[in-house]
């Protein structure tokens, strides 16, 4: 199966008989957007930096392609409190604002956290700090 990224889809071609129809690759893609829906959703969980932070959760992206991990960064490298995306390496990047800021990333890095090594999802951010009580978020 082939993989369309942003450069590549003008250029597809699809099977004789099939409709044309494309999935949209900015609902599949990590975007400002899609950060932004997730902090709305995790807020009050513990899936949010600001709520985790005080556990030594470090807001992080996992690229599941390659398995490596990219703790979040400013643009100028220095440690970010929360998750943004201007830090990530411009292999990963797909779009960019006007001003030059990431605005979204390849479909393959997702949003998490690291704590004491290994990369965690939200979800699994959020179960961590259910299982080990909540007064361990604002420690």
């Amino acid at each position: 199966m082939d993989i369309l990224t942003a450069t590549s889809i003008s250029n597809a071609t699809l099977p004789a008989g099939r409709p044309a129809r494309l999935l949209s690759l900015a609902r599949l893609r990590l975007s400002l957007a899609r950060l932004r829906t997730q902090n709305r959703r995790y807020r009050g969980s513990g899936g949010v930096s600001a709520e985790n932070r005080g556990a030594g959760f470090q807001p992080a992206f996992l690229d599941r392609r390659t398995g490596l991990v990219y703790l979040s960064q400013f643009a100028d490298g220095s440690p970010a409190p929360v998750h943004l995306l201007d830090g990530l390496p411009p292999e990963l990047v797909v779009q960019r604002t006007a001003a030059g800021r990431v605005a979204a990333v390849r479909d393959c890095v997702v949003a998490g956290f690291v704590r004491d090594g290994p990369f965690l999802t939200r979800d699994e951010a959020m179960a961590e700090l259910a299982e080990h009580g909540r007064e361990v978020l604002y420690a």
